[in-house]
Protein backbone atom coordinates (compact mmCIF):
# COMPACT_ATOMS: atom_id res chain seq x y z
CA UNK A 1 0.00 0.00 0.00
CA UNK A 2 1.38 3.40 -0.95
CA UNK A 3 1.10 6.56 1.09
CA UNK A 4 -1.70 7.91 -1.05
CA UNK A 5 -3.71 4.71 -0.71
CA UNK A 6 -3.86 4.50 3.07
CA UNK A 7 -7.03 5.49 4.89
CA UNK A 8 -7.02 8.84 6.67
CA UNK A 9 -8.82 10.52 9.59
CA UNK A 10 -11.89 12.62 8.97
CA UNK A 11 -9.98 15.91 9.22
CA UNK A 12 -7.59 14.97 6.42
CA UNK A 13 -8.17 16.84 3.11
CA UNK A 14 -8.13 14.33 0.26
CA UNK A 15 -8.67 15.24 -3.40
CA UNK A 16 -8.01 13.14 -6.50
CA UNK A 17 -8.72 13.40 -10.21
CA UNK A 18 -9.58 9.80 -11.04
CA UNK A 19 -10.52 9.95 -14.71
CA UNK A 20 -13.56 10.39 -16.87
CA UNK A 21 -16.68 8.48 -15.87
CA UNK A 22 -19.65 10.86 -16.00
CA UNK A 23 -21.28 12.59 -18.94
CA UNK A 24 -21.37 16.05 -17.41
CA UNK A 25 -20.85 17.76 -14.10
CA UNK A 26 -23.62 19.13 -11.97
CA UNK A 27 -23.80 22.65 -13.39
CA UNK A 28 -24.31 24.42 -10.09
CA UNK A 29 -21.33 22.67 -8.49
CA UNK A 30 -19.10 23.27 -11.50
CA UNK A 31 -20.03 26.93 -11.71
CA UNK A 32 -19.31 27.33 -8.02
CA UNK A 33 -15.89 25.71 -8.42
CA UNK A 34 -15.10 27.92 -11.39
CA UNK A 35 -16.07 30.98 -9.35
CA UNK A 36 -13.81 29.93 -6.47
CA UNK A 37 -10.89 29.35 -8.84
CA UNK A 38 -11.33 32.77 -10.41
CA UNK A 39 -11.27 34.28 -6.91
CA UNK A 40 -8.02 32.44 -6.20
CA UNK A 41 -6.60 33.77 -9.45
CA UNK A 42 -7.48 37.34 -8.48
CA UNK A 43 -5.98 36.83 -5.02
CA UNK A 44 -2.72 35.53 -6.49
CA UNK A 45 -2.44 38.55 -8.74
CA UNK A 46 -3.26 40.87 -5.86
CA UNK A 47 -0.34 39.26 -3.97
CA UNK A 48 1.95 39.96 -6.90
CA UNK A 49 2.09 36.34 -8.09
CA UNK A 50 2.01 35.72 -11.85
CA UNK A 51 -0.10 32.53 -12.25
CA UNK A 52 1.13 31.92 -15.82
CA UNK A 53 4.91 32.21 -15.68
CA UNK A 54 7.32 30.39 -17.98
CA UNK A 55 10.48 30.18 -15.94
CA UNK A 56 11.06 26.52 -15.11
CA UNK A 57 12.52 23.74 -17.26
CA UNK A 58 12.25 20.12 -16.09
CA UNK A 59 15.41 18.08 -15.67
CA UNK A 60 13.64 14.72 -15.52
CA UNK A 61 10.31 13.07 -16.24
CA UNK A 62 8.26 11.33 -13.59
CA UNK A 63 8.53 7.77 -14.91
CA UNK A 64 12.28 8.07 -15.41
CA UNK A 65 12.73 8.91 -11.75
CA UNK A 66 10.54 5.99 -10.67
CA UNK A 67 12.29 3.53 -13.00
CA UNK A 68 15.80 4.67 -12.06
CA UNK A 69 15.35 5.31 -8.35
CA UNK A 70 18.39 3.28 -7.28
CA UNK A 71 20.75 5.55 -9.19
CA UNK A 72 18.80 8.75 -8.57
CA UNK A 73 18.13 8.55 -4.83
CA UNK A 74 19.25 11.78 -3.18
CA UNK A 75 19.62 13.69 -6.47
CA UNK A 76 18.19 17.16 -6.93
CA UNK A 77 15.58 17.25 -9.72
CA UNK A 78 13.06 19.59 -11.31
CA UNK A 79 9.76 18.09 -12.46
CA UNK A 80 6.87 19.88 -14.20
CA UNK A 81 3.34 18.65 -14.69
CA UNK A 82 -0.32 18.72 -13.68
CA UNK A 83 -1.50 18.33 -10.09
CA UNK A 84 -3.72 15.24 -9.94
CA UNK A 85 -4.02 14.46 -6.23
CA UNK A 86 -3.78 16.35 -2.93
CA UNK A 87 -3.84 14.70 0.46
CA UNK A 88 -3.14 17.03 3.34
CA UNK A 89 -2.78 16.33 7.05
CA UNK A 90 -1.49 19.17 9.15
CA UNK A 91 2.07 20.04 8.21
CA UNK A 92 2.47 17.20 5.71
CA UNK A 93 0.97 16.91 2.22
CA UNK A 94 1.17 14.14 -0.35
CA UNK A 95 0.44 15.07 -3.96
CA UNK A 96 0.59 13.45 -7.38
CA UNK A 97 2.23 15.28 -10.27
CA UNK A 98 1.51 13.97 -13.78
CA UNK A 99 3.60 14.66 -16.87
CA UNK A 100 3.62 12.96 -20.26
CA UNK A 101 5.46 9.93 -18.87
CA UNK A 102 3.23 9.21 -15.88
CA UNK A 103 2.83 10.23 -12.24
CA UNK A 104 5.17 10.74 -9.32
CA UNK A 105 4.36 11.44 -5.71
CA UNK A 106 5.32 14.75 -4.15
CA UNK A 107 6.29 14.76 -0.47
CA UNK A 108 5.60 18.27 0.81
CA UNK A 109 6.50 19.43 4.33
CA UNK A 110 6.12 22.80 5.97
CA UNK A 111 9.68 22.51 7.30
CA UNK A 112 11.05 22.53 3.74
CA UNK A 113 8.83 25.23 2.26
CA UNK A 114 8.17 27.53 5.19
CA UNK A 115 4.72 28.47 6.52
CA UNK A 116 3.75 30.94 3.80
CA UNK A 117 4.76 28.80 0.82
CA UNK A 118 3.26 25.70 2.41
CA UNK A 119 -0.10 27.45 2.79
CA UNK A 120 0.11 28.52 -0.85
CA UNK A 121 0.74 24.93 -1.88
CA UNK A 122 -2.32 23.73 0.04
CA UNK A 123 -4.44 26.31 -1.81
CA UNK A 124 -3.55 24.78 -5.18
CA UNK A 125 -6.33 23.09 -7.13
CA UNK A 126 -6.37 19.81 -9.00
CA UNK A 127 -5.48 20.50 -12.59
CA UNK A 128 -3.03 23.31 -11.79
CA UNK A 129 0.23 23.01 -13.68
CA UNK A 130 3.33 23.52 -11.58
CA UNK A 131 7.03 22.93 -11.43
CA UNK A 132 8.75 21.56 -8.35
CA UNK A 133 12.36 21.19 -7.34
CA UNK A 134 13.47 18.79 -4.69
CA UNK A 135 15.26 15.59 -3.76
CA UNK A 136 14.48 12.07 -4.94
CA UNK A 137 13.54 9.89 -1.99
CA UNK A 138 11.38 6.96 -0.94
CA UNK A 139 8.80 7.16 1.83
CA UNK A 140 8.53 4.69 4.71
CA UNK A 141 5.91 2.80 2.73
CA UNK A 142 8.24 2.48 -0.28
CA UNK A 143 6.72 5.13 -2.57
CA UNK A 144 9.27 6.81 -4.84
CA UNK A 145 8.76 10.54 -4.32
CA UNK A 146 10.22 13.99 -4.74
CA UNK A 147 10.72 15.79 -1.44
CA UNK A 148 9.71 19.28 -2.49
CA UNK A 149 12.04 22.15 -1.59
CA UNK A 150 10.38 24.78 -3.84
CA UNK A 151 7.49 25.03 -6.28
CA UNK A 152 6.20 27.43 -8.92
CA UNK A 153 2.67 27.72 -10.24
CA UNK A 154 3.04 27.66 -14.03
CA UNK A 155 -0.61 27.72 -15.11
CA UNK A 156 -3.72 28.13 -12.97
CA UNK A 157 -6.57 25.82 -14.02
CA UNK A 158 -9.85 27.72 -13.91
CA UNK A 159 -12.06 24.68 -14.46
CA UNK A 160 -12.13 21.45 -12.44
CA UNK A 161 -11.08 18.19 -14.03
CA UNK A 162 -13.83 15.60 -14.56
CA UNK A 163 -14.05 12.88 -11.95
CA UNK A 164 -16.76 10.55 -13.26
CA UNK A 165 -17.83 9.71 -16.80
CA UNK A 166 -19.99 6.84 -18.02
CA UNK A 167 -22.41 5.92 -20.75
CA UNK A 168 -22.97 7.30 -24.24
CA UNK A 169 -22.80 10.97 -23.28
CA UNK A 170 -19.52 10.25 -21.61
CA UNK A 171 -18.13 8.91 -24.90
CA UNK A 172 -19.33 12.03 -26.69
CA UNK A 173 -17.57 14.22 -24.14
CA UNK A 174 -14.35 12.23 -24.47
CA UNK A 175 -14.32 12.88 -28.20
CA UNK A 176 -15.34 16.53 -27.99
CA UNK A 177 -12.89 17.35 -25.20
CA UNK A 178 -10.06 15.02 -26.05
CA UNK A 179 -7.66 17.04 -23.95
CA UNK A 180 -9.59 16.00 -20.81
CA UNK A 181 -9.61 12.38 -21.98
CA UNK A 182 -5.82 12.47 -22.39
CA UNK A 183 -5.33 14.00 -18.95
CA UNK A 184 -7.46 11.52 -17.07
CA UNK A 185 -7.43 8.34 -19.17
CA UNK A 186 -4.00 6.67 -19.57
CA UNK A 187 -5.40 4.06 -21.98
CA UNK A 188 -6.48 6.77 -24.40
CA UNK A 189 -3.03 8.29 -24.36
CA UNK A 190 -1.50 4.86 -25.04
CA UNK A 191 -3.66 4.48 -28.17
CA UNK A 192 -2.22 7.64 -29.66
CA UNK A 193 1.31 6.70 -28.69
CA UNK A 194 0.79 3.42 -30.57
CA UNK A 195 -0.63 5.36 -33.52
CA UNK A 196 2.50 7.50 -33.67
CA UNK A 197 4.75 4.43 -33.57
CA UNK A 198 2.70 2.71 -36.30
CA UNK A 199 3.21 5.65 -38.67
CA UNK A 200 6.90 5.92 -37.80
CA UNK A 201 7.38 2.20 -38.41
CA UNK A 202 5.60 2.30 -41.78
CA UNK A 203 7.72 5.26 -42.84
CA UNK A 204 10.97 3.55 -41.81
CA UNK A 205 9.94 0.27 -43.45
CA UNK A 206 9.33 1.91 -46.82
CA UNK A 207 12.40 4.13 -46.71
CA UNK A 208 14.57 1.09 -46.00
CA UNK A 209 13.11 -0.53 -49.13
CA UNK A 210 14.17 2.38 -51.31
CA UNK A 211 10.95 4.39 -51.35
CA UNK A 212 11.10 8.15 -51.04
CA UNK A 213 8.46 10.14 -49.21
CA UNK A 214 6.77 12.92 -51.18
CA UNK A 215 4.04 15.48 -50.68
CA UNK A 216 1.36 16.15 -53.26
CA UNK A 217 -1.42 18.76 -53.31
CA UNK A 218 -4.39 18.61 -50.97
CA UNK A 219 -6.42 21.05 -53.07
CA UNK A 220 -7.25 19.48 -56.44
CA UNK A 221 -8.82 21.03 -59.54
CA UNK A 222 -10.41 17.62 -60.20
CA UNK A 223 -11.43 15.11 -57.53
CA UNK A 224 -9.76 11.90 -58.69
CA UNK A 225 -8.10 8.71 -57.55
CA UNK A 226 -11.12 7.13 -55.86
CA UNK A 227 -14.89 6.71 -56.05
CA UNK A 228 -16.10 9.22 -53.49
CA UNK A 229 -18.06 12.44 -53.10
CA UNK A 230 -15.63 15.34 -52.56
CA UNK A 231 -15.73 18.49 -50.47
CA UNK A 232 -15.82 21.57 -52.69
CA UNK A 233 -14.22 24.93 -51.96
CA UNK A 234 -13.57 28.07 -53.96
CA UNK A 235 -10.33 29.91 -54.69
CA UNK A 236 -10.95 33.64 -54.98
CA UNK A 237 -7.74 34.66 -56.76
CA UNK A 238 -7.99 31.89 -59.36
CA UNK A 239 -11.78 32.22 -59.63
CA UNK A 240 -12.28 28.47 -59.66
CA UNK A 241 -13.68 25.60 -57.64
CA UNK A 242 -11.22 23.29 -55.95
CA UNK A 243 -11.73 19.97 -54.19
CA UNK A 244 -10.20 18.63 -51.02
CA UNK A 245 -8.43 15.55 -52.24
CA UNK A 246 -10.17 12.22 -52.02
CA UNK A 247 -6.89 10.44 -52.88
CA UNK A 248 -3.35 11.42 -53.95
CA UNK A 249 -3.14 8.63 -56.52
CA UNK A 250 -3.13 10.57 -59.79
CA UNK A 251 -0.41 12.96 -58.60
CA UNK A 252 1.77 10.14 -57.33
CA UNK A 253 1.50 8.39 -60.71
CA UNK A 254 2.65 11.59 -62.40
CA UNK A 255 5.85 11.17 -60.39
CA UNK A 256 6.33 7.71 -61.93
CA UNK A 257 6.03 9.38 -65.33
CA UNK A 258 8.66 11.86 -64.19
CA UNK A 259 11.18 9.15 -63.35
CA UNK A 260 10.70 8.43 -59.65
CA UNK A 261 10.45 4.66 -59.26
CA UNK A 262 9.35 4.19 -55.64
CA UNK A 263 7.29 6.87 -53.91
CA UNK A 264 4.93 7.03 -50.96
CA UNK A 265 2.84 9.59 -49.14
CA UNK A 266 1.19 9.49 -45.72
CA UNK A 267 -1.45 12.18 -45.50
CA UNK A 268 -5.02 13.28 -45.09
CA UNK A 269 -7.83 12.49 -47.50
CA UNK A 270 -11.32 14.00 -47.35
CA UNK A 271 -14.57 12.39 -48.46
CA UNK A 272 -17.99 13.96 -48.07
CA UNK A 273 -19.62 10.79 -46.83
CA UNK A 274 -21.38 9.44 -43.75
CA UNK A 275 -19.84 9.00 -40.32
CA UNK A 276 -19.73 5.59 -38.65
CA UNK A 277 -17.53 3.50 -36.39
CA UNK A 278 -15.24 2.96 -39.40
CA UNK A 279 -15.68 6.20 -41.34
CA UNK A 280 -14.65 9.78 -40.68
CA UNK A 281 -14.81 12.47 -43.40
CA UNK A 282 -11.14 13.28 -42.76
CA UNK A 283 -8.84 10.27 -42.54
CA UNK A 284 -5.20 9.27 -42.97
CA UNK A 285 -3.96 7.14 -45.85
CA UNK A 286 -0.71 5.63 -46.96
CA UNK A 287 -0.29 5.39 -50.72
CA UNK A 288 2.78 3.79 -52.28
CA UNK A 289 3.76 3.15 -55.91
CA UNK A 290 6.54 1.03 -57.33
CA UNK A 291 7.60 1.22 -60.98
CA UNK A 292 8.11 -2.19 -62.58
CA UNK A 293 6.10 -3.80 -59.80
CA UNK A 294 2.59 -5.23 -60.02
CA UNK A 295 -0.29 -6.38 -57.82
CA UNK A 296 1.74 -9.39 -56.66
CA UNK A 297 4.60 -7.10 -55.68
CA UNK A 298 2.27 -4.91 -53.66
CA UNK A 299 0.49 -7.79 -51.95
CA UNK A 300 3.84 -9.11 -50.75
CA UNK A 301 4.75 -5.61 -49.57
CA UNK A 302 1.43 -5.24 -47.75
CA UNK A 303 1.57 -8.45 -45.75
CA UNK A 304 5.24 -7.98 -44.84
CA UNK A 305 4.69 -4.35 -43.83
CA UNK A 306 1.64 -4.95 -41.63
CA UNK A 307 3.28 -7.94 -39.95
CA UNK A 308 6.43 -5.88 -39.39
CA UNK A 309 4.41 -3.03 -37.87
CA UNK A 310 2.62 -5.38 -35.47
CA UNK A 311 5.87 -7.09 -34.49
CA UNK A 312 7.70 -3.79 -33.99
CA UNK A 313 4.96 -1.91 -32.14
CA UNK A 314 3.22 -4.71 -30.23
CA UNK A 315 5.92 -7.36 -30.13
CA UNK A 316 3.87 -10.01 -31.93
CA UNK A 317 1.93 -10.74 -35.12
CA UNK A 318 -0.76 -12.37 -32.98
CA UNK A 319 -3.32 -9.76 -32.01
CA UNK A 320 -6.71 -9.75 -30.29
CA UNK A 321 -9.56 -7.56 -31.42
CA UNK A 322 -12.65 -7.47 -29.20
CA UNK A 323 -11.90 -10.97 -27.97
CA UNK A 324 -11.19 -12.37 -31.44
CA UNK A 325 -7.75 -13.85 -32.14
CA UNK A 326 -6.17 -12.71 -35.42
CA UNK A 327 -2.89 -13.92 -36.89
CA UNK A 328 -1.11 -11.39 -39.13
CA UNK A 329 1.79 -13.70 -39.95
CA UNK A 330 2.55 -13.84 -43.72
CA UNK A 331 1.82 -15.23 -46.19
CA UNK A 332 -1.86 -14.35 -46.41
CA UNK A 333 -4.13 -16.35 -48.73
CA UNK A 334 -5.18 -14.90 -52.10
CA UNK A 335 -8.83 -15.43 -53.01
CA UNK A 336 -10.42 -14.22 -56.29
CA UNK A 337 -13.68 -12.36 -55.73
CA UNK A 338 -15.79 -14.82 -57.75
CA UNK A 339 -14.34 -17.74 -55.79
CA UNK A 340 -15.07 -15.95 -52.51
CA UNK A 341 -18.69 -15.41 -53.56
CA UNK A 342 -19.07 -19.06 -54.49
CA UNK A 343 -17.41 -20.19 -51.25
CA UNK A 344 -19.33 -18.02 -48.79
CA UNK A 345 -22.55 -17.12 -50.62
CA UNK A 346 -23.06 -20.29 -52.65
CA UNK A 347 -23.49 -18.29 -55.87
CA UNK A 348 -21.45 -19.08 -58.97
CA UNK A 349 -21.03 -16.23 -61.45
CA UNK A 350 -18.03 -17.64 -63.31
CA UNK A 351 -19.97 -18.53 -66.45
CA UNK A 352 -22.30 -15.53 -66.46
CA UNK A 353 -21.50 -13.14 -69.29
CA UNK A 354 -24.42 -10.70 -69.45
CA UNK A 355 -25.89 -8.16 -67.07
CA UNK A 356 -29.48 -9.44 -67.15
CA UNK A 357 -28.54 -12.97 -66.09
CA UNK A 358 -26.40 -11.56 -63.30
CA UNK A 359 -29.31 -9.41 -62.12
CA UNK A 360 -31.66 -12.41 -62.10
CA UNK A 361 -29.22 -14.52 -60.08
CA UNK A 362 -28.66 -11.76 -57.54
CA UNK A 363 -32.40 -11.25 -57.05
CA UNK A 364 -32.86 -14.99 -56.72
CA UNK A 365 -30.46 -14.86 -53.78
CA UNK A 366 -32.27 -12.03 -52.07
CA UNK A 367 -30.39 -8.93 -53.22
CA UNK A 368 -32.19 -5.76 -54.22
CA UNK A 369 -30.61 -4.87 -57.55
CA UNK A 370 -31.18 -1.81 -59.72
CA UNK A 371 -32.48 -2.53 -63.23
CA UNK A 372 -29.41 -0.82 -64.70
CA UNK A 373 -26.85 -2.62 -62.54
CA UNK A 374 -23.98 -4.12 -64.52
CA UNK A 375 -22.35 -7.49 -64.06
CA UNK A 376 -19.41 -5.96 -62.24
CA UNK A 377 -21.61 -3.93 -59.92
CA UNK A 378 -23.64 -7.03 -59.07
CA UNK A 379 -20.50 -9.04 -58.32
CA UNK A 380 -19.32 -6.29 -56.00
CA UNK A 381 -22.71 -6.00 -54.26
CA UNK A 382 -22.89 -9.76 -53.65
CA UNK A 383 -19.38 -9.75 -52.27
CA UNK A 384 -19.95 -6.84 -49.90
CA UNK A 385 -23.21 -8.20 -48.51
CA UNK A 386 -22.57 -11.94 -48.41
CA UNK A 387 -18.80 -12.38 -48.17
CA UNK A 388 -17.26 -9.54 -46.14
CA UNK A 389 -18.75 -10.70 -42.79
CA UNK A 390 -16.80 -13.98 -43.12
CA UNK A 391 -13.35 -12.49 -43.71
CA UNK A 392 -11.87 -12.56 -40.21
CA UNK A 393 -8.29 -13.69 -40.74
CA UNK A 394 -6.11 -11.71 -43.18
CA UNK A 395 -6.88 -12.45 -46.82
CA UNK A 396 -6.33 -10.72 -50.16
CA UNK A 397 -9.49 -10.56 -52.28
CA UNK A 398 -8.27 -10.37 -55.87
CA UNK A 399 -9.64 -9.90 -59.40
CA UNK A 400 -12.19 -7.12 -58.97
CA UNK A 401 -14.59 -6.22 -61.80
CA UNK A 402 -13.35 -3.61 -64.25
CA UNK A 403 -16.51 -1.47 -63.83
CA UNK A 404 -15.55 -0.68 -60.21
CA UNK A 405 -11.80 -0.47 -60.83
CA UNK A 406 -11.28 2.43 -63.28
CA UNK A 407 -7.56 2.85 -62.56
CA UNK A 408 -6.46 -0.81 -62.50
CA UNK A 409 -4.96 -2.88 -65.29
CA UNK A 410 -7.19 -5.56 -66.79
CA UNK A 411 -6.50 -9.19 -66.04
CA UNK A 412 -5.00 -10.63 -69.24
CA UNK A 413 -6.87 -13.95 -68.86
CA UNK A 414 -10.29 -12.45 -68.16
CA UNK A 415 -10.66 -8.79 -69.17
CA UNK A 416 -13.93 -8.50 -67.22
CA UNK A 417 -11.72 -8.28 -64.15
CA UNK A 418 -8.62 -6.38 -63.06
CA UNK A 419 -5.38 -7.24 -61.35
CA UNK A 420 -6.62 -5.58 -58.20
CA UNK A 421 -6.60 -6.69 -54.57
CA UNK A 422 -8.05 -5.60 -51.26
CA UNK A 423 -6.61 -6.86 -47.96
CA UNK A 424 -9.34 -7.84 -45.49
CA UNK A 425 -8.85 -8.26 -41.75
CA UNK A 426 -11.60 -8.63 -39.15
CA UNK A 427 -14.23 -8.26 -41.94
CA UNK A 428 -12.77 -4.83 -42.81
CA UNK A 429 -11.25 -3.73 -46.06
CA UNK A 430 -8.05 -2.11 -44.80
CA UNK A 431 -6.44 -1.28 -48.12
CA UNK A 432 -6.58 -1.34 -51.89
CA UNK A 433 -3.99 -2.02 -54.55
CA UNK A 434 -3.47 -3.13 -58.12
CA UNK A 435 -1.33 -3.31 -61.17
CA UNK A 436 -1.65 0.26 -62.38
CA UNK A 437 -3.35 1.00 -65.68
CA UNK A 438 -0.76 2.77 -67.83
CA UNK A 439 -2.48 2.50 -71.24
CA UNK A 440 -3.75 6.04 -71.95
CA UNK A 441 -6.32 4.80 -74.50
CA UNK A 442 -7.87 2.31 -72.09
CA UNK A 443 -7.69 4.86 -69.29
CA UNK A 444 -9.59 7.43 -71.36
CA UNK A 445 -12.30 4.86 -72.12
CA UNK A 446 -12.60 4.06 -68.40
CA UNK A 447 -12.90 7.75 -67.56
CA UNK A 448 -15.57 8.17 -70.23
CA UNK A 449 -17.55 5.29 -68.74
CA UNK A 450 -17.24 6.92 -65.32
CA UNK A 451 -18.30 10.28 -66.74
CA UNK A 452 -21.45 8.65 -68.12
CA UNK A 453 -22.25 7.26 -64.69
CA UNK A 454 -21.66 10.68 -63.19
CA UNK A 455 -23.97 12.30 -65.74
CA UNK A 456 -26.62 9.75 -64.79
CA UNK A 457 -26.46 10.89 -61.15
CA UNK A 458 -23.63 8.87 -59.57
CA UNK A 459 -21.86 11.55 -57.48
CA UNK A 460 -19.06 9.15 -56.58
CA UNK A 461 -18.11 8.29 -60.16
CA UNK A 462 -14.65 9.39 -61.29
CA UNK A 463 -14.25 12.71 -63.11
CA UNK A 464 -12.50 13.04 -66.45
CA UNK A 465 -8.91 14.15 -65.81
CA UNK A 466 -7.30 15.39 -69.02
CA UNK A 467 -4.07 16.44 -67.28
CA UNK A 468 -3.54 12.93 -65.97
CA UNK A 469 -4.29 11.46 -69.40
CA UNK A 470 -1.75 13.84 -70.92
CA UNK A 471 0.88 12.61 -68.47
CA UNK A 472 0.08 8.98 -69.35
CA UNK A 473 0.61 9.75 -73.03
CA UNK A 474 4.24 10.58 -72.28
CA UNK A 475 4.60 7.04 -70.95
CA UNK A 476 4.22 5.69 -67.43
CA UNK A 477 6.21 2.55 -66.59
CA UNK A 478 4.28 -0.54 -65.51
CA UNK A 479 3.76 -0.27 -61.77
CA UNK A 480 2.07 -1.59 -58.68
CA UNK A 481 0.19 0.66 -56.29
CA UNK A 482 -1.07 0.33 -52.74
CA UNK A 483 -3.28 2.30 -50.36
CA UNK A 484 -3.63 1.47 -46.66
CA UNK A 485 -6.10 3.10 -44.27
CA UNK A 486 -3.96 4.11 -41.31
CA UNK A 487 -6.93 4.71 -39.01
CA UNK A 488 -8.40 1.22 -39.48
CA UNK A 489 -4.99 -0.36 -39.06
CA UNK A 490 -4.52 1.49 -35.78
CA UNK A 491 -8.00 0.39 -34.69
CA UNK A 492 -6.96 -3.23 -35.19
CA UNK A 493 -3.64 -2.86 -33.40
CA UNK A 494 -5.13 -1.04 -30.40
CA UNK A 495 -8.33 -3.09 -30.03
CA UNK A 496 -10.40 0.05 -30.62
CA UNK A 497 -14.00 -0.60 -31.77
CA UNK A 498 -14.58 2.91 -33.18
CA UNK A 499 -12.51 5.04 -35.52
CA UNK A 500 -13.17 7.94 -33.16
CA UNK A 501 -11.05 6.16 -30.56
CA UNK A 502 -7.97 6.50 -32.76
CA UNK A 503 -8.55 10.06 -34.02
CA UNK A 504 -7.44 12.79 -31.65
CA UNK A 505 -10.21 15.11 -32.78
CA UNK A 506 -12.94 13.24 -34.71
CA UNK A 507 -15.65 15.20 -36.45
CA UNK A 508 -18.83 15.54 -34.39
CA UNK A 509 -22.29 16.97 -34.86
CA UNK A 510 -22.96 20.39 -33.44
CA UNK A 511 -24.41 20.36 -29.94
Amino acid sequence: MTDRQQSSPADVRVEEATGPSEASFDEAIENDQVRVRHEKLQQLRAEGVDPYVNNMRPTHHAQHIVDHFDEMEGQEVRVCGRLMLLRTQGKLTFADLQDESGRIQLFVRVNNLGEEAYEQFKRLDLGDILGVSGTVMKTRRGEVSVEVKAFTLLAKALRPLPEKWHGLKDVELRYRRRYLDLITNPKSRQVFEVRSRVIQTIRSFLVEKGYIEVETPTLHPIAGGAAARPFITYHNALDMNLYLRIAPELYLKRLLVGGFERVFEIGKNFRNEGISTRHNPEFTMLEAYEAYGDHETMMALTERMIAHVAETVLGSTQITFQGREIDLTPPWPRLPMLDAIEKYAGVSLHDVTDDETAREMARKHGLEIDDKATYGQIVTALFEERVEPHLIQPVFITQHPVEVSPLAKRNPKDPRFTDRFEPYINTWEVGNGFSELNDPIDQRARFEAQAALRAAGDEEAHMMDEEFLLALEYGMPPAGGLGIGIDRLVMLLTDSPSIRDVLLFPHMRKV
